[in-house]
C-alpha cells in the first residue's frame, strides 16, 4: 500500500470514528433537549417555537456528523470515494458555522475560540479525505 494512501486512510478513519462518537452523543443530547423544551413548554404554557427549531437544527447537525463519520470509516481505504467524504466533511463544517451564527443571532455570545475548536474535527476529516484522494 502506498504510504500516502496509508496516511490519508488512517487520518480519515480516526476522524471518522471521532465523528461517529460525537454524532451519536449529540443525537442523544438533542433528544434530551427536545424533552426538556417540551417539559418547559408544558410548565410555562408559552410557545417554544425557537427552542424547538434550535433542537431540530442540533439533531440535523448530529445526524449529518454521524453519517459523515460512517462514510469516512467505510471508505477510508478507497481513494475513489474520497470526494464523497470531502462533501460530507464540508457539510458538517458548514452546518457547524450556521449553528454558531444562529446561536449568536439568537442572543448567544459569539466565541471565535469555540468556533475554531468546533471546526477542528471536520477540517481534519477533510484533510484526511484530500490526502486519500491525492494518494
Amino acid at each position: 500500500m502506498d504510504q500516502n494512501i496509508a496516511k490519508g486512510s488512517g487520518f480519515l478513519k480516526v476522524t471518522g470514528i471521532l465523528m461517529i462518537i460525537g454524532g451519536s452523543l449529540s443525537i442523544i443530547l438533542s433528544l434530551i433537549s427536545f424533552a426538556g423544551v417540551a417539559a418547559l413548554s408544558y410548565l410555562a404554557e408559552v410557545s417554544m417555537g425557537m427552542l424547538y427549531a434550535a433542537c431540530a437544527l442540533s439533531l440535523v447537525c448530529a445526524v449529518v456528523e454521524l453519517i459523515a463519520g460512517i462514510v469516512g470509516v467505510k471508505n477510508c481505504k478507497n481513494p475513489e470515494k474520497a470526494g464523497i467524504c470531502i462533501v460530507w466533511g464540508v457539510l458538517v463544517a458548514v452546518l457547524y458555522i450556521i449553528s454558531t451564527i444562529l446561536s449568536s443571532v439568537g442572543g448567544g455570545e459569539f466565541n471565535i475560540v469555540s468556533l475554531l475548536i468546533g471546526l477542528v474535527l471536520p477540517v481534519l476529516y477533510i484533510i484526511g479525505a484530500f490526502k486519500n484522494k491525492n494518494a
